[in-house]
């Protein structure tokens, strides 16, 4: 696929200045609101807020989206930031295009809370889904990165406790290598100078804590045993360095029979669909996502 370099040119230089603020003495809280101002689009309705338990939670239903079809969205941020706040555009486009309600939740990020918390929060979620009604043919899970990865966590982990699973996932840019041991790493350095391999690691660290171990499947699922997995759509971007972790788990997902479609699209950048409003490209890979997903959904 071809792509404009401008719009995201600017994009990545948008980036770069909110990272490029960043230094030992910068607080999580503040890294938390620079995400978000940076991410959020102000002219953005927000949903119906409400609570799964003591997690903060929020339906968006785009004008006309059918409220008896549900998509778990789970938000990237490395597990340590991120918010529905800050992915609220991305989740009313996706509920536009699959004309299903989109239900965002605020899961426990690290490094307050650690690895399971986050795939506990998610599963939560996914059963709250169930308690409420919804056939496990209504529902659909997606996610951006660590919200990505995230989204495999949460359907292995149902599956482990016998749970039926959903239609079919959606996963954006997924990160499923703890180890950031794909060869993209190097040969994408250049053209991703925002997400380098030493960047992941400390991320990873900081969600598994001292001692956790990097190839737990519910936290690089390319370690998975993915057999049984519900039809998944990934999308990529060509010049990230977390590209293999999209294709290698792809490879790893066909060899366990789950039906993949992999699109790695030129130039775009990691996460560029949550800058859709900038970069048509990435309004173009959630209206192919929305498809895939309506297209998936048990008819009424």
């Amino acid at each position: 696929m071809t792509a404009e370099t401008a719009p995201v040119e600017r994009v990545k230089s948008r980036i770069a200045a909110v990272f490029g603020r960043w230094s030992r003495e910068t607080t999580m809280a503040e890294m938390r609101a620079d995400y978000e101002a940076m991410l959020a689009a102000p002219a953005v309705e927000a949903g119906r807020p409400f609570a799964i338990g003591a997690m903060p939670a929020e339906w968006i239903i785009a004008e006309g989206a059918d409220p008896g079809r549900a998509i778990l969205f789970l938000h990237g941020g490395g597990y340590q930031i991120g918010s529905v706040r800050s992915h609220r555009d991305l989740m009313r486009r996706l509920s536009r295009a699959a004309g299903a309600a989109v239900l965002g939740i605020d899961y426990r990020l690290a490094p307050e809370n650690r690895f399971p918390a986050a795939v506990d929060d998610g599963l939560a979620a996914y059963r709250w889904l169930l308690e409420q009604g919804f056939a496990t043919g209504s529902i659909a899970l997606a996610g951006d990165s660590a919200g990505g990865g995230l989204a495999v966590a949460v359907l292995l982990k149902a599956c482990a406790e016998g749970l039926a699973l959903p239609a079919a996932a959606a996963l954006f840019s997924p990160w499923t290598d703890m180890e950031a041991s794909g060869a993209t790493y190097e040969t994408r350095a250049a053209v991703d100078t925002l997400t380098q391999r030493d960047k992941i690691l400390l991320m990873a660290r900081a969600y598994l804590g001292r001692g956790g171990d990097p190839r737990d499947p519910l936290a690089s699922p390319i370690h998975a045993d993915l057999s049984g997995l519900p039809p998944m759509l990934i999308h990529v971007g060509d010049h990230e360095t977390i590209l293999d972790d999209s294709r290698v788990f792809a490879d790893r997902a066909r060899a366990a029979g789950v039906a993949v479609e992999l699109t790695i699209w030129d130039r775009m950048i990691h996460q560029f669909q949550v800058f859709a409003g900038d970069i048509p490209e990435a309004q173009a890979s959630i209206e192919a996502a929305g498809a895939f997903l309506h297209g998936r959904f048990a008819a009424p």
